[in-house]
């Protein structure tokens, strides 16, 4: 089992940055497949970013290509989200997640086994 704790999040002007953190604590990290998904109030959750374990490989969804990064650090049991030039429809609570089966990526939320408490990002207009 892991637990996963994001920080990060906060208030923002449009165009502005934030970098989002989950710490993994538990069974090796870099085993795990990790994502980030985001669920905005009445909508629902929606896939976001996912990075292979090594590192090598991501996924964004469309609306974020080009402006968001998924990096990890295994020595520090860490996934971040680097996420720039923000726009009022990125207001969400943001989910990281781990997957521990055996694919390199993936956007689906039920591929996923472990979820953290979410941090909130609001990007004010």
């Amino acid at each position: 089992q892991v637990q996963l704790v994001e920080s990060g999040g906060g208030l923002v002007q449009a165009g502005g940055s934030l970098r989002l953190s989950c710490a993994a604590s538990g069974r090796t990290f870099s085993s795990y497949v990790m994502g980030w998904f985001r669920q905005a109030p009445g909508k629902e959750r929606e896939f976001v970013a996912t990075i292979s374990r090594s590192g090598g490989a991501t996924l964004y969804t469309d609306s974020v290509k080009g402006r968001f990064t998924i990096s990890r650090d295994n020595a520090k049991n860490t996934v971040y989200l680097q996420m720039n030039s923000l726009k009022p429809e990125d207001t969400a609570v943001y989910y990281c997640a781990a997957a521990e089966r055996g694919m390199v990526v993936t956007a689906l939320p039920q591929r996923y086994d472990y979820w953290g408490q979410g941090t909130q990002v609001t990007v004010s207009s």
